[in-house]
């Protein structure tokens, strides 16, 4: 149970091989992206002492998605992770919940500059002006509820329940201030896509749940994707790990999915999650002026960093790396870290998933190589040499 907790305090600060998944047309096997030295990286994560367990990249191509994978979806049976397994998306969630948004902003049924006070003015009077727009593009000021000592003693205390009613979530910001003047600074915050969220749902007079479905994941064929509210995953699932200690933990269902919510609770699938990725980048959910808005970027880094130089949009990252320029996030939660990116046109995608948390602060040398790994794995899926 101590391992748990360790584990559960990260979530604050919030067999090899390759095979291919048909798309439309069968995949050709000779002609798939050149992955020798990503395999021999993802190979030597998860021999690390403190890496994770196991590791999956897939690959977008318009032949089909390429997977490759080292080491074990779960520890016990040493079954090989799959990308139809379900598994925490973390905090690539606040992409899902930026498409809501912005689809939402498409139709005319929100703005970019609608205001706190104008659509949830329950909430605090010091968060009044800020918009949509600024808490997409993390520069609202909001503090991070997640960071809260109370909030992580209501977690703590309630691991299998978390607040029905998610305006509670926010309730932990102890000192409503903001940090800056809204639009001002960029400061990634998981209070912003809570707000966000919360404007989806006064907006709509529907539940976030309910939007997100009907907004980004039906159109989109994620059939596997969902936010639910309690801990349980979809079997077959990737499990979770606290690696802080050996032999790993299994964290995957320690805590209830309704404590992220809209900022870390989505459950999918990497086939999904490249699914997704490749849609909301390519502009699936938005029109072209609102894409245009969505595209506009400044300083500032996901969590954990992504490959290259990283710049914030809304509700996007751009990473410029040595291969060439992708679109899309990041995140990590007790047991899992991710990421997703695509190309412009969202025809190449990337996903990477691991079943531990690996952070710069919580293990800096495992984070290193992960880092290596998402930049490889972007030059696999973009460079001119894979097609």
């Amino acid at each position: 149970m101590l391992r748990r907790r360790r584990a559960l305090v990260l979530l604050a600060p919030l067999v090899t091989g390759l095979c291919v998944v048909a798309a439309a047309a069968p995949a050709v096997a000779h002609d798939g992206p050149r992955t020798g030295g990503l395999q021999s990286a993802l190979d030597e994560l998860v021999r690390q002492p403190g890496g994770p367990p196991g590791a999956i990249v897939t690959l977008g191509r318009d032949d089909g998605l390429h997977v490759l994978t080292a080491g074990v979806a779960d520890t016990e049976t040493g079954r090989t992770p799959d990308a139809g397994d379900a598994m925490r998306v973390a905090s690539v969630a606040k992409a899902y919940s930026a498409a809501t948004a912005l689809s939402l902003v498409s139709r005319g049924v929100l703005s970019l500059d609608d205001r706190v006070a104008d659509l949830t003015p329950y909430l605090p009077e010091e968060w009044s002006e800020v918009t949509l727009r600024q808490l997409l593009g993390h520069t609202s000021g909001i503090p991070d509820f997640s960071q809260s000592p109370r909030f992580r003693d209501a977690l703590l205390a309630s691991l299998q329940d978390a607040p029905s009613d998610h305006r509670v979530l926010l309730s932990y910001v102890e000192d409503p201030d903001l940090l800056f003047p809204p639009g001002t600074e960029y400061r990634y915050s998981n209070s912003d896509n809570i707000a966000v969220a919360l404007m989806v749902e006064a907006a709509t007079g529907r539940t976030y749940a309910e939007v997100l479905r009907d907004e980004v994941l039906e159109p989109a064929g994620l059939s596997h994707t969902s936010l639910p509210e309690d801990s349980a995953l979809p079997v077959p699932y990737i499990s979770g790990y606290d690696v802080s200690e050996q032999p790993p933990e299994d964290v995957s269902t320690a805590f209830a999915a309704g404590w992220t919510w809209a900022s870390g609770g989505v459950v999918s699938t990497p086939a999904d999650m490249a699914r997704f990725i490749g849609a909301d980048v390519r502009g699936a959910f938005t029109d072209r002026w609102t894409r245009a808005e969505q595209f506009r970027f400044r300083p500032g880094s996901s969590e954990p960093p992504g490959p290259g130089d990283n710049s914030a949009g809304l509700g996007l990252f751009r990473y410029d790396t040595r291969c060439g320029t992708v679109y899309g996030h990041t995140g990590n939660t007790a047991g899992y870290t991710q990421f997703a990116a695509a190309t412009a046109d969202g025809r190449r995608t990337v996903t990477v998933s691991v079943n531990g948390q690996i952070t710069p602060d919580s293990a800096p040398e495992q984070f290193e190589q992960l880092h290596d790994v998402f930049e490889l794995a972007t030059c696999a899926a973009v460079s001119p040499g894979s097609r």
